[in-house]
Order: C-alpha cells, then structure tokens, then sequence
C-alpha cells in the first residue's frame, strides 16, 4: 500500500493497486507521508510511525539578520506524536534542516504543525485541551486517551487555565463582573494543617480567590487585588465566626455587612451544647445511682440534635413500612424496617430532664430567628435566647449565650441580606472530589487554577436523558 499526500485540500491518500483509496483528514502543512511502519510501545500499545519528508518554505531560506539566502547546513530527524487511531498510537517522523547564512545566523527549520513547547502536533495538543476543558476527564485518564505522559498533559492543561484566568501567566484577572453579595471560608489544604481560603461571588458561584492561610493578609490581597472601588459595590459577605475574616473586612470596607452563617451557628449548638450537656447529665445520673435514667440517654445523640419536623418525618416512613437503606442499597431479602416512636422518645426525654427541655426550646427559638424577614424581630428572638443560657446556669449554654452577644450584629443581618456559606459548603465537596479523584495535587497554583475553572462549570442536576426517537 502507498502512502501520498495531496497539498491542495490537506487529506492524506491511502491506495493501493485496484485504486481504491481512503482520505483521513490532515492538517499536517507540507508533510509529504513516503512510507508507514506499525511498532510495538514498550507498554504494548501499537504505533502508526509515518515516515515521510517536511517541505521547505521559501520564506524559511531568508535570512532574518541580513536578508541573504541560507544554505542547509545539515538534517535532523524529528518524531512527533500525532491522533490516535482507537487504541492505536500514532507518529510523524520526518527531517528536519538547519539552514546557516553567510553572517553566521542560523535556525532551524519551521515546522508549522508542531505544539510550542511539546514533541507533539498542534491537533493532538488541541484534543487534548479539549478533553482538559470539559473538566469531567482526570489528568490520568486524559494521558491514557491520547497516549502522552501525565506530565505533559499537566502542562498542556496549566497553559490553558493560565490562558483562561492570568494575565501573562503570572497575575489573575480581575473579576469580569461585579459582585454584590461575597462569602468566604477556609479548606484543607493538605493533609496536615494547612489550610487556603477562598473567597467567591454568591450570585454566579464563581470562585474570585483563593491564597494560602486562613488570616487577615488573605482579605487585604484579595481586596488590593480587586481594588477599592470594586469593592465599593459590595454590599455583605457571608462568612463563619471566623474573627480574621470579619476584623479584615470591617477594617479595609467598614460599609461592607458581615453575616454570620446560620448552618455554623447551628453546627456549634449541636457539638459544643447538646453534645456536651447530653453527655454531663448521663454522667451525673449515673454518679447520683440514676442507672436507668442515665441508660435512656445513650444513643440519642441525633434525636436530640435533629429538628421534630425531621422526627416526625422519620415516623412517618417508619408507619409506611419504608426499609432502612445502607450504602444506597435496600435489601429485600433481609429487609430492616425504621421503628416508629422517635417523636415520642424525643418528648419522653425532654419531660425527664429539664436541662433538654431548655435546650429544645433554644433550638426552636433559634430556627424562628433564621425565618424572620426584620431585624428588629430577630434581635428579640436572639436577645431571648441569650436570656435563656444566662438563666439556664450552665456553662455551656452560657458560653453559646456569649457567642450569640459576640456576634449579634453579624448574626440579625441575616434577616436584611438572606445569604449564607451553602454555595462555599458545596465548593469544598467539589475540592474533597478534585482531589481525591489526583490522588493529591501537590502543586497548589496548578491546583487553585483548576478550583477556578471547576466553580465556572454549569452544573445541571439530574439532566434530561435524550433517546433517540423513530
């Protein structure tokens, strides 16, 4: 079989002698394929190798310093990695001239299809970026479709989002749009305690920031970042109880409202007070001989913490005999039905103990504050609670009643602004993912830049499939 190339429409011809051919798109510029070889990678793999020559431009000849003809000095045989076939690899080999001028200048040839930076052709990088840019593909899997080394495809995907989010690769670019509404909070770094804080625009998801540290200098760089009349604009930023956060931005941006996110709130009731008091008072039932007493409060952990809006509900799906779930597998051959009586083991509690019973009442006062719409009428709820923990003697509610004066200016501004971290909470599961998915990234420009990129992808929840219709 013979190999030709035809240079008016850039198709590859492959015929043989009863003149029956097959044109395979090409793009390669001047390449003229003579021969074809099939190798065997050291992996296995099988490589298309076309042999062939690279055509000299006119234009290559002269001499950029003085303008005279070069003369080639010499060859030097270049192999690039091209499209797969399937499964199969595929490469261009062919020679390429160095041309040397009287004044001593000299380069080597130009070769029109070639990747800067890589031994690869412009398509191959191109798909590759293309696979990279749907964000759905691990570096792992995108070196396994195109045959090129994890490495080379970091590269080859570090140059796109520096394209996308740099400028001359060095400085980010500043936000396209102006925000009214930010949140900010801290993740993991690594695996040991080091952490990075990102700061994003609540309105778009998008991620505007993100640096090393959890301090004030992560607000003061993204601020000197942005610019002060950006951020003139800006109206509140959701944010946990994080006292770095708050001190930075009411320092540079006095104007700017902190809200305090009612799910940290809620969070820090649960582990430091329900937890706390539940576990005291089984202790002091059991030093005071209450046995059984003491017994009724094991393993009510999460009925205590839960709301009677999600017992009820759970009560229900018990009456309806719904199996229990585990992994997101039921199993009907051993099936293992919810027990009814949650709500009512949640209120035999509270009448035995009157410590739960001021708890419960907080907790509802707490999720009337967060439906109010006035500030007014959320500064009493709140102000009550802090009356109940102070009133309650119990150095656990006291220190939540103190946390809630603390942040009482930052907590009613929830009524105002309605925002809160849920959009932050959903980007650091998409981190845990990102990461867990590369095994670890160790490279954190790399990294930020891919975090940047993930929060622009549109997320479509339980898309619309499309069948195929007669």
């Amino acid at each position: 079989m013979d190999y030709t190339h035809s240079k008016a429409n850039e198709q590859l011809s492959f015929f043989d002698t009863d003149d029956s051919f097959l044109k395979i798109p090409s793009r390669l510029e001047g390449f003229n394929n003579s021969s074809t070889e099939v190798r065997r990678t050291v992996s296995g793999r099988e490589v298309f190798c076309f042999h062939g020559t690279l055509g000299l431009v006119e234009q290559d000849r002269v001499c950029p310093v003085c303008g005279k003809r070069m003369h080639i000095n010499k060859h030097r045989n270049l192999t690039l990695r091209h499209l797969c076939f399937g499964g199969s690899l595929s490469a261009v080999s062919f020679d390429r001239v160095q041309l040397v001028c009287e004044c001593g200048h000299s380069h080597m040839q130009k070769v029109p299809f070639k990747a800067e930076g890589h031994q690869i052709s412009v398509e191959l990088y191109q798909y590759t970026r293309d696979l990279l840019a749907l964000g759905t593909f691990t570096l792992k899997q995108v070196a396994e479709v195109t045959g090129l080394g994890k490495n080379i495809v970091k590269d080859i995907d570090m140059a796109r989002l520096k394209e996308l989010y740099t400028i001359d690769g060095t400085r980010l670019k500043r936000p396209e749009k102006q925000a009214r509404m930010l949140a900010i909070d801290e993740f993991k770094l690594h695996k040991s305690n080091i952490f990075a804080t990102h700061i994003i625009d609540l309105d778009t998801g998008h991620i505007l920031w993100i640096a090393r540290g959890r301090k004030k200098q992560v607000v003061y760089d993204f601020i000197n970042h942005v610019g002060m009349d950006w951020m003139d604009s800006v109206e509140a930023v959701a944010c946990d109880m994080n006292s770095d956060f708050q001190e930075a931005f009411e320092e540079k941006c006095p104007w700017i409202q902190i809200v305090f996110d009612h799910f940290h709130i809620v969070k820090y009731f649960n582990a430091q007070v329900v937890s706390e008091v539940r576990r005291d008072e089984q202790k002091r039932l059991n030093e005071s001989g209450f046995k059984e007493e003491a017994k009724a409060l094991k393993k009510t952990r999460y009925i205590l913490m839960a709301s009677r809006s999600t017992l009820q509900a759970k009560d229900a799906k018990a009456r309806a005999g719904e199996p229990v779930r585990r992994s997101g597998t039921v199993f009907p051959e051993e099936p293992c039905f919810r027990k009814e009586g949650y709500e009512a083991k949640y209120d035999e509690l509270l009448r035995q103990n009157r410590l739960l019973f001021t708890i419960d009442l907080i907790k509802e006062r707490l999720a009337l504050a967060y439906t109010r719409t006035d500030e007014v009428m959320m500064a009493e709820d709140i102000s009550s609670i802090m009356d109940i923990c102070t009133a309650s003697r119990n150095s656990h509610l006291y220190i939540f009643g103190k946390l809630l004066s603390n942040h009482f200016e930052g907590i009613i501004a929830h009524a105002t602004y309605r925002i809160s971290t849920g959009k932050m909470e959903g980007i650091n599961n998409k981190i845990k993912v990102i990461r867990r998915q590369a095994y670890g990234l160790p490279d954190d420009d790399y990294f930020f830049l891919r975090l940047f990129d993930a929060s622009r992808k549109e997320y479509v929840r339980n898309p619309p499939s499309h069948k195929f219709r007669d």
